[in-house]
């Protein structure tokens, strides 16, 4: 009796370690393929609004909010105030917000025209939904957010729209 308490006790034990480990396992995978899908991202550049060019890489090294936007998308408009409260209140501790619209040109400069915001914007295009989905955006809607920690590394990830509060909480997290 003794000797089979021993055995399940000592099984039970071994199935817990290789769970362990294999989670441990899966979270390094896991890390692994964020850094894999984000590495490219880096050495991307946008063109802002105005023509001017904007290097991914000049934005490494802080925390970073990535938010793909369009003009035409209501939810992402309505969050804007929200996300150039952060900007304003959250650049003084590193932080930095960049809009990518995925969306044209002309659009976005009138709409920047009328509803001006502190926090740098991007052109991504059309093409914007794919380097969305490489970042975790499975389906490809919008407004889609992602929060880069210090290294470069994705910590927080939304769809729909966001708020000033979430993105506290999420700045008080890293």
């Amino acid at each position: 009796m003794k000797r089979r308490t021993w055995l399940i006790a000592g099984a039970g034990a071994g199935a817990a370690l290789a769970g362990i480990g294999w989670r441990g396992f899966s979270d390094s995978r896991r890390q692994a393929h964020v850094h894999a899908s984000t590495g490219g991202l880096w050495q991307m550049s946008f063109e802002r609004p105005d023509g001017t060019p904007l290097a991914m890489a000049s934005l490494r090294g802080q925390p970073l909010v990535l938010n793909f936007w369009a003009t035409w998308c209501p939810p992402c408009v309505k969050e804007m105030p929200e996300i150039d409260r952060f900007q304003r209140e959250f650049a003084g501790r590193g932080w930095q917000v960049l809009g990518l619209a995925v969306d044209r040109v002309q659009p976005v400069r009138e709409f920047l025209a009328r509803t001006p915001v502190g926090y740098a914007i991007a052109m991504a295009g059309l093409g914007g939904t794919d380097l969305s989905r490489q970042l975790g955006n499975t389906s490809g809607g919008l407004p889609f957010t992602v929060v880069f920690d210090r290294e470069g590394l994705i910590a927080h990830r939304k769809l729909g729209e966001t708020s000033f509060d979430e993105l506290v909480r999420w700045a008080g997290a890293m």
